[in-house]
């Protein structure tokens, strides 16, 4: 199926509701709220109509479009610097070691400690497809071509690079982690707090959390199983951002103890080798499979798609078609 990623517009609201409404519990980047929703296009649109390429609290809002039906087959998000214009929290996993020497013994605890750390970072998210389109890659392709909008637009992108997966969530909603630790501070269930963040932000925590480290072993057993574990429908995503450079280092969701990746931004294996160059012929019999993207800001498009260096740079004449491009035109590309 030809499919282009492009930067979202506000006509897109509809599309995104419906596709919020099926991410379900935990999505915190795609609540179903469409005011929160329109504000994020709009917040996307403000971004791409900044002049000036620096990082600053931006958000990306990208969108796969099926170019047969014109249909939103998926949604993603970058956001420019996490924690400029509130707290950026997380969990770190520690170990604090204490010895005895009246008794002859060394004790190790497990500890989770709140923290910012990670602010000021970059970060990817938002990935969803809508379910009759998680097949041919296009899942691939959406998640990529997020990092050719970083590589196309790199000085508004922080050099640390960062992905929260979706912790362990069970059928009806509630998430181990949070009833295990949070939960008992707050009065809230997960499915309240996670929507309250999604709309207006997680400085509630702030306010009421504890500061202190926390001791795992004083945590349920539910709890403690599910630290730095993703939601199972997550584990793909997971690998895709191993693939990448991406590596957990011990930090987790604070309200359902999923993990962070943590990447540096031009690490990342689709920035890293990412080639420009020159179209010189369009129609190739012999190609390689690649992803394609040109155009900056309200311009860019992203598609999957065929390369050859034989006799010259070409593509293939669907994606020159699908990224409005000619001979004498520029692409990136990324080998598939």
């Amino acid at each position: 199926m030809p499919a282009i990623v492009r930067i979202a517009r506000a006509q897109d609201i509809d599309a995104l509701y419906e596709m919020a409404k099926l991410a379900g519990g935990g999505f915190t980047n795609l609540p179903a709220d469409r005011d929160a929703l329109a504000a994020k296009l709009a917040r996307s649109e403000a971004a791409v109509a900044e002049e000036e390429d620096q990082p600053g609290n931006h958000l990306y809002v990208l969108m796969m479009e099926d170019l047969e039906t014109g249909r939103i087959a998926g949604t993603a998000q970058i956001m420019a610097q996490v924690g400029a214009s509130q707290p950026f929290y997380s969990y770190r996993q520690g170990v604090v070691t204490q010895h005895s020497a009246e008794l002859g013994r060394t004790i190790r605890a497990d500890m989770l400690t709140l923290v910012t750390d990670l602010e000021g970072s970059s970060e990817v998210g938002g990935l969803f497809l809508h379910p009759r389109y998680r097949a041919g890659g296009l899942g691939l392709l959406l998640a990529r071509s997020r990092y050719l909008f970083i590589r196309r637009h790199r000085a508004r992108f922080a050099d640390r690079l960062i992905a929260e997966l979706r912790g362990v969530i069970d059928e009806a909603g509630n998430a181990p982690f949070w009833d295990g630790l949070a939960g008992r501070f707050f009065g809230m269930t997960f499915r309240e707090a996670d929507g309250f963040n999604a709309v207006n932000g997680n400085q509630f925590i702030a306010d009421l959390m504890p500061k202190h480290p926390i001791y795992q072993a004083m945590l349920t057993d539910a709890a403690r199983a599910v630290i730095g574990i993703p939601h199972p429908t997550g584990r793909a995503a997971m690998r895709m951002l191993e693939e990448e450079g991406f590596t957990s280092e011990g930090y987790v969701d604070i309200f359902d103890g999923g993990p962070t990746m943590i990447a540096p931004t031009d690490r990342v294996r689709t920035i890293r080798d990412a080639g420009e160059a020159a179209i010189e012929q369009i129609g190739i019999e012999h190609g390689h499979r690649a992803i394609l993207s040109t155009g900056r800001l309200n311009d860019f498009r992203a598609t999957m798609g065929e390369v050859s260096f034989h006799e010259g740079f070409g593509v293939d004449e669907r994606s020159a078609k699908a990224l409005r491009v000619g001979v004498g035109d520029t692409v990136l590309h990324a080998a598939r």
